[in-house]
């Protein structure tokens, strides 16, 4: 099948690769004339595990091709996805300028009949709005239909490629065939394809990213709770997690969520209900949450050393908002070292994907170490705020030695708190005792 994806960010680019990599010819449209020619020589500008591999046999093996020329690509393909950025905008909707300025662009490479696919995150009654804004400018014959993507940074390769579900909103009996051939290659056993109206599945992401996020600021709450009584959340992780109808998944507590997506989705569920005279209370209480769980641990170093840090060296592991990706986006660690600056300490870095884009993108007086342990020599203590494998089994011997002070503030629970004892660690996690040698 012949396809264009018109957007090169990360859902453009893992989906028009993983396309390309069932046999599809794909080609990538976008207006970053820099951005076109690293992607053809093989430059990806983001970090997800699995995707350089297939991204560049697609490449030498011609199935994958980019351009600026939205309209040649249109006339091309008989399948267009739409994956546009939609940010958020002051009052927290979702900012669909981006997704409706190209509607003249691809009614011009109408020539034929086309599907055009909206993949990107979208308000209910955006494919509506889509095709409103083609139809001013064709009367050829088009569908316009609801894609929405569940792809997880950190393993959307294996997500596209084996997805729990793939949800498709439309009334088109003819779309429905062309969307169970495009989809056949990534279907088997359990996963399902799932044709409903569009408003149902512009609505079904929403809901899926806002109940997760749901799940993340409950445990958080339970785990805060659970410090206040005595009690240790990760048995109850435990024992709430292996219920059937509750599941181990997104039960972890830490030091709240972040990234481009539950943040971004949940704000926007929650402006969509206002927007319709409803007050989703829930989804203010998981923000609230959330928002107050990204200050726990500088709460926890500031009740060991005091509210003034100044001349202390906190070692920081971990940047990126989760392990397996380089987005720093609402990431809990950024809020964290924010807040340690601001208490005048000095703060040393490390993550192994995320140091550029900090670097980037923001502008926090920080050092960054080649190495997890570069930056641990002579620090006050050791803050863990990414889950980063690399972290999980460290050396405690090097630890112990390069310290100044034998502290440690995990925002992961990536350890076990007696053997933190045993070692000779101060040691304070979420949801847990502290313990002190």
């Amino acid at each position: 099948m012949k396809i264009a994806i018109i957007g090169t960010g990360y859902v453009g680019l893992v989906t028009g690769t993983c396309l390309a990599e069932s046999g599809n010819q794909v080609i990538c449209v976008d207006n970053n004339l820099e951005k076109l020619e690293k992607l053809e020589n093989h430059v990806i500008p983001i970090y997800e595990p699995g995707l350089e591999e297939i991204f560049v046999r697609n490449i030498e093996e011609e199935r994958l091709n980019f351009t600026s020329d939205l309209v040649k690509a249109v006339e091309t393909s008989e399948v267009v996805f739409l994956c546009l950025p939609t940010p958020p905008k002051e009052d927290g909707s979702a900012d669909l300028k981006y997704v409706l300025s190209v509607a003249e662009d691809i009614a011009k490479g109408v020539n034929q009949y086309k599907i055009i696919i909206n993949k990107s995150t979208v308000p209910v009654g955006t494919t509506e709005l889509v095709k409103k804004a083609i139809l001013k400018y064709t009367d050829q014959e088009f569908d316009v239909i609801s894609n929405p993507e569940f792809l997880r940074e950190g393993t959307a390769v294996v997500d596209f490629m084996k997805p729990d579900r793939i949800v498709i909103g439309t009334r088109s009996e003819k779309v429905r065939e062309k969307m169970q051939e495009l989809y056949h290659p990534f279907l088997g056993g359990d996963r399902q394809l799932i044709f409903m109206d569009e408003a149902s599945s512009e609505m079904t992401k929403y809901a899926a990213n806002s109940f997760l996020a749901t799940k993340i600021s409950f445990i958080n709450e339970v785990a805060n709770l659970c410090e206040k009584v005595g009690a240790n959340v990760d048995h109850v992780y435990e024992g709430m997690g292996t219920d059937s109808r509750i599941g181990k998944k997104f039960l972890r507590s830490g030091i709240g969520y972040g990234g481009s997506c539950f943040p971004k989705d949940v704000s926007a569920l929650h402006k969509i209900a206002k927007a319709h005279d409803y007050n989703f209370r829930i989804l203010e209480a998981v923000t609230g949450v959330n928002n107050y769980q990204k200050h726990t641990l500088v709460t926890k170093i500031k009740n060991y050393f005091g509210d003034n840090l100044r001349g202390l060296k906190i070692a920081v592991w971990g940047l990126a908002f989760k392990p397996d990706t380089d987005d720093i986006r609402e990431s809990p660690a950024i809020t964290i070292i924010e807040e340690l600056l601001a208490a005048e300490a000095d703060v040393y870095a490390y993550d192994p994907e995320a140091m550029e884009s900090t670097k980037k993108l923001t502008n926090l007086r920080i050092s960054y170490g080649e190495h997890p342990y570069d930056i641990l020599d002579g620090a006050d203590a050791l803050v863990i705020a990414t889950d980063w494998n690399e972290f999980k089994t460290p050396d405690y011997d090097k630890i112990l030695n390069l310290l100044n002070k034998k502290v440690v503030f995990d925002g992961r629970n990536l350890y076990n708190p007696k053997k933190m004892q045993d070692l000779g660690f101060y040691y304070a996690s979420i949801g847990r005792n502290v313990v002190t040698p």
